[in-house]
């Protein structure tokens, strides 16, 4: 049996999926797409900001106060193959793949969250 000193460094060396989610509202079908290195853990933290009341987002944020957490799904659109430890040129991929689906998608106005550039 594995100590927790173990299990934490076992833990510590996983390599989590990077990539592209987006953060839909169920109400209304908007979007908000992100990109993450970690898309394992990033919603947690987008969930305390939206329920602290601090999400760089204020649509958005204004709307998950409105309808409430429950009403918002997280999803996984796209995920990165990790082939080495490089963390920028993987910050840089999910970033470009970000883009991609923000261009496919068109989550502006009444489709979601962004703004266009």
């Amino acid at each position: 049996m594995k100590t927790n000193k173990e299990l934490k460094e076992e833990y510590k060396q996983q390599k989590l999926p990077a990539g592209v989610f987006q953060i839909r509202n169920t109400v209304n079908g908007k979007i908000f797409i992100d990109s993450s290195t970690t898309l394992k853990t990033v919603f947690n933290r987008h969930k305390v900001t939206l329920n602290f009341g601090s999400h760089v987002n204020t649509v958005l944020q204004k709307e998950w106060k409105e309808y409430g957490e429950d009403k918002f799904v997280y999803e996984i659109l796209g995920e990165i193959k990790l082939t080495d430890d490089d963390s920028i040129a993987l910050a840089n991929e999910a970033r470009q793949l970000k883009e991609m689906y923000i261009e496919d998608l068109k989550p502006f106005g009444e489709k979601g969250y962004h703004k266009k550039a």
